[in-house]
């Protein structure tokens, strides 16, 4: 009689498998190689049509996995065979190579002929083993299935080969089949006629109740076969041939076998014998064939797939950048809150220098929101300094700075929602002409609507006067304030204080503008082109860029949220009010501030704005500064002078 032959398990792995296999490596496993549960299906064959031939091909003997197989709870699909199995994640190419994979395969065979053998369990009879190495900064995954089935022996041999269902069974019995099991899907079962109309359906477990006083040849043990090929059923049906000669082997002479494919017409039926066998543990095989059709394992490349517009392979992109902050948090931060970092919307005033450099900074955060504020164009001397800008920017007058630079960003990454908007922000010391008052009211409403839809805002200007109006609206809407000024050696970067009334500290921190005795006004008109320019060490720049948002992680992560107040530290260290840089030291200074400014603008609104945009000396009044500049005069005046001093030198 012809030997059965068997369709091995061919693995089709989804991407969602690898994205979350990659969060389970970062967040949970790290550099452990315990080995972690997974669910993978199977379903019935299926055949397709040959358009040409008009002859049915049968498709492979497929298992699924996906990515919900990690999880915990997850149900398979309606009509769809779960199996239970185990992924060992090795954290080297190496590992991976040199593992004893035969001692990894005859631990599992273990396990499931124990199952079978001590506990009668037919969950085992499906278990598989997948070793893998995920190569995280390439993307690229290398995998190996191992699928044990005990080998016969000796080896069960078939009557007459393999005939339809309908040959067997009455059509009354095979409508009866298939209403119990499409109630629900069984991988492996008991059949018995009960009259010439029906059947009924039990579990393998039952086998010895089920079929006492049931003829040997009415007994059929049926299985959900994943193949769809003629003359070889799906690789379940030898590990219960091996369940069925271990646990009743007194009561199987022959076996008639229902390979149940969905229905009667696809369904197949064969009559199996095989001679008495040892009550050892038989030997295995099972481990897949790679796409060269060798023992040997395969490589899932999802580099081409790392387009951010495409749905599913977003999150693969999104898992891939930001690889070096799981890293972080793997290693050194198990408590770094990640999703709030990403979840912080970045104003950033000023598309220049520190802005380029913060933007860049923010990305590698992986913040996702920034939107860029600048009036100014791309100038030829820009690009060298400035990193999102090339020279094709300075061309033709020069394109918007704001633009550009969000445009720039998006080509680094297009998963960063990257916004840019050319408007000039009024300041004080800058008069409005005539007829402009609609045009500039127009664009403090804008600058309010960002300021509004941001929790984070970055002053990154060239000029003084340019931060007062951002610096008030900051503090009135209670919005994180982050501040960077730079010097020809020096820099500063502060955070702005919030008010009292929603801080977990009275003593409130100060702003920009605190403690100086100068208002500010107009600094650029009648400047020569040095004083016009930010004359800075090129260095510098980044420097302070990076600290300004080193400064936001930190305000982000400590304990108390924002807006505290204290000098306190976060998991990322302290969270200082003001780091003033001296290229090698720097000094946290911290510093009390005033309400008189923002009260006047909350109850007055855009006139008290427009009086500081045209009115010189109006915010030294509203701040008192004049009084302290007349007390200083007054001060002065009362000192008693000598006079010929100048003739001893």
């Amino acid at each position: 009689m012809p030997i059965v032959q068997f369709a091995q398990f061919s693995s089709i792995v989804q991407p969602t498998f690898w994205h979350e296999l990659s969060k389970l490596k970062l967040e949970v496993l790290r550099l452990s190689e315990e080995t972690v549960t997974l669910t993978a299906t199977y379903s019935a064959g299926r055949t397709i049509k040959d358009r040409n031939t008009g002859q049915d091909v049968a498709l492979g003997c497929n298992i699924t996995v996906g990515g919900e197989g990690l999880l915990e709870g997850y149900s398979p699909p309606l009509l769809s065979i779960p199996a239970q199995g185990i992924v060992k994640n090795y954290n080297t190419i190496e590992e991976f190579k040199n593992a004893d994979k035969r001692a990894l395969f005859n631990t599992l065979t273990d396990d499931i002929w124990d199952g079978i053998v001590k506990n009668h369990d037919i969950s085992v009879l499906t278990k598989f083993l997948l070793i893998t190495f995920a190569d995280l900064k390439r993307y690229k995954f290398y995998y190996w299935f191992a699928f044990p089935a005990f080998a016969a022996q000796p080896l069960w041999e078939i009557e007459d080969d393999w005939s339809t269902a309908e040959a067997h069974f009455s059509e009354a019995q095979l409508n009866s089949l298939t209403n119990q099991l499409a109630v629900t899907a069984r991988a492996f079962f008991l059949i018995r006629p009960v009259t010439n109309d029906d059947v009924e359906v039990a579990q393998v477990q039952e086998f010895a109740a089920f079929f006492a006083n049931v003829p040997q040849k009415s007994r059929v043990i049926g299985f959900l076969d994943p193949s769809a090929q003629a003359s070889a059923p799906g690789w379940p049906l030898r590990n219960l041939l091996a369940y069925l000669r271990a646990v009743h082997s007194e009561e199987i002479q022959d076996v008639r076998v229902l390979c149940w494919r969905g229905d009667a017409s696809s369904s197949r039926f064969g009559i199996l014998q095989g001679g008495p066998t040892s009550a050892e543990k038989p030997s295995a095989v099972g481990w897949e064939k790679n796409v060269q059709g060798k023992l040997g394992a395969r490589v899932a490349d999802l580099a081409p797939m790392m387009d951010p517009k495409r749905p599913v392979p977003c999150s693969l992109a999104d898992q891939a950048v930001d690889l070096n902050l799981k890293l972080m948090r793997w290693r050194i931060l198990p408590g770094l809150n990640l999703e709030k970092i990403a979840q912080t919307r970045c104003l950033l005033l000023g598309a220049g220098t520190l802005g380029c450099y913060v933007a860049r900074t923010l990305m590698g955060w992986g913040i996702r929101k920034v939107t860029l504020v600048d009036s100014g164009r791309v100038s030829f001397s820009n690009p060298v300094r400035q990193p999102l800008f090339e020279f094709e920017d300075c061309l033709h007058g020069g394109r918007p700075k704001a633009e550009a630079a969000a445009e720039r960003l998006q080509r680094i990454y297009p998963g960063v929602d990257a916004q840019g908007i050319t408007l000039s922000v009024p300041m004080p010391g800058h008069p409005i002409p005539p007829g402009s008052e609609g045009q500039i009211k127009a664009d403090v409403r804008a600058l309010e609507d960002l300021f509004d839809s941001h929790d984070a805002i970055f002053l990154l200007m060239d000029s003084r006067e340019s931060r007062w109006l951002p610096t008030v609206l900051g503090s009135a809407k209670g919005k994180i304030v982050l501040n960077a000024a730079l010097g020809f050696d020096s820099y500063l970067v502060m955070r702005h204080g919030a008010r009292e009334e929603s801080a977990h500290n009275v003593n409130r921190l100060g702003c920009y503008y605190c403690n100086d005795i100068v208002a500010p006004a107009d600094s650029l008109t009648d400047r020569t082109l040095d004083q016009m320019c930010t004359v800075t060490r090129p260095g510098l720049a980044p420097i302070a860029s990076a600290t300004a948002v080193e400064l936001l992680v930190s305000i982000l992560q400590h304990p108390l949220g924002w807006p505290q107040q204290e000098d306190g530290g976060s998991v990322l260290g302290l969270v200082p009010h003001q780091l003033r840089g001296f290229l090698a030291q720097f000094r946290n200074m911290p510093i009390d501030c005033s309400e008189t400014v923002l009260e006047a603008y909350e109850t007055q609104g855009f006139a008290m704005l427009l009086r500081a945009f045209n009115e010189t000396g109006f915010l030294e009044t509203l701040t008192g500064l004049d009084k302290l500049h007349a007390e200083g005069e007054e001060a002065l005046e009362a000192v008693d002078w000598e006079e010929g001093l100048d003739e001893d030198f």
